[in-house]
């Protein structure tokens, strides 16, 4: 994957509450508290990507992971919160928070330190532009053609040569060059992030990531194209994309990926290059699909793919084996 500097105060203004101490001092979800060192938040870490002056939020999936998270993190300007008693009773961490609830308190710190899109705060200087609103902090090349009744958000940035179709809506998203983005698609939305235990429309968990989409590829009409959570979604050089696929937060595609029309892809699923899949199909979330592997249509995939490997049916196995069970089905 190409190197790509995101600069998340392009996207999202930070407020004033940006002090260590005074941000955890307004959640009140705070059970135990060790800060080594006080210091002004820049930034929101993960575990695939730190920035110093940070917070970095760890939930109890990163126990058994933890001793390399923490030889990597050598600086005390990164401020962990977790839900982990493990994390915080086996390891030397020099600045932590326990809370119990880290959705809840992840929603708070969040919606305290940045004025994101789902911000009831949240304003963006949209100015008329051939029968378009286009943000005036948003850089579009002049070889770039827009077409009518589309919204381009503050900070997006789209390259040469590229032709944006009727009706699109491009928010929190980098564009490279050469992309072609068909009708009343959307790039850049929130995020399906919700926690069971606190059901309500008015509660969303904030999404601060964006998209980052690479030259040459080819987004469908009415497509949903998700910003990332906190990092990125990302397409690779030459993705198409049929008309109708979702895309969920956090998504990776390699390059040379072709989707057909109805598939939904669900968050945190890492796909390789040349990637091949048929209309309808889904992909659970947090999975890691191989290069070079087919997926037949209709099909629901559940596990983890190696490479070349073809499958069909629900849960989507080696399609060989799927059309052997096929044909014994109908002979019964």
């Amino acid at each position: 994957m190409e190197k790509i500097i995101f600069k998340r105060q392009n996207f999202y203004d930070q407020s004033k509450f940006n002090d260590l101490k005074k941000i955890l001092s307004k959640v009140n979800l705070i059970e135990k508290s060790k800060i080594y060192k006080n210091f002004k938040i820049k930034d929101i870490s993960t575990p695939e990507n730190y920035k110093l002056d940070s917070l970095l939020f760890l939930n109890n999936n990163y126990v058994k992971k933890f001793d390399k998270i923490l030889k990597i993190l050598k600086s005390s300007t990164i401020h962990i919160i977790t839900d982990s008693k493990d994390i915080i009773n086996n390891f030397k961490i020099p600045s932590y928070t326990y809370t119990d609830n880290i959705n809840l308190c992840y929603n708070k710190v969040i919606d305290t330190l940045y004025f994101h899109p789902d911000h009831e705060l949240f304003e963006d200087n949209l100015k008329k532009k051939s029968n378009s609103l286009i943000s005036s902090s948003s850089k579009i090349h002049k070889s770039t053609k827009i077409g009518v009744n589309c919204v381009i958000g503050r900070g997006v940035e789209i390259g040469k040569n590229c032709i944006i179709k009727d009706n699109v809506i491009i928010k929190n998203s980098i564009i490279s060059n050469d992309v072609i983005i068909h009708e009343n698609s959307v790039i850049g939305s929130t995020g399906f992030g919700f926690d069971p235990r606190n059901l309500s429309n008015s509660r969303h968990e904030p999404q601060i990531g964006f998209v980052y989409i690479s030259k040459n590829s080819s987004i469908g009409a009415s497509c949903t194209i998700d910003r990332g959570k906190i990092d990125m979604t990302f397409f690779g050089e030459s993705c198409m994309l049929d008309n109708q696929v979702h895309i969920a937060h956090n998504v990776i595609l390699g390059s040379n990926v072709i989707i057909a029309a109805q598939v939904g892809i669900a968050g945190s699923s890492i796909l390789g290059n040349n990637v091949m899949i048929g209309g309808q199909a889904g992909i659970s979330g947090h999975l890691k699909i191989g290069n070079n592997v087919m997926i037949a249509a209709k099909s629901g995939v559940i596990k983890n793919l190696k490479d070349n490997s073809v499958v069909a049916g629900f849960p989507a196995i080696d399609i060989n084996k799927w059309k052997k069970m096929m044909i014994k089905q109908r002979n019964n």
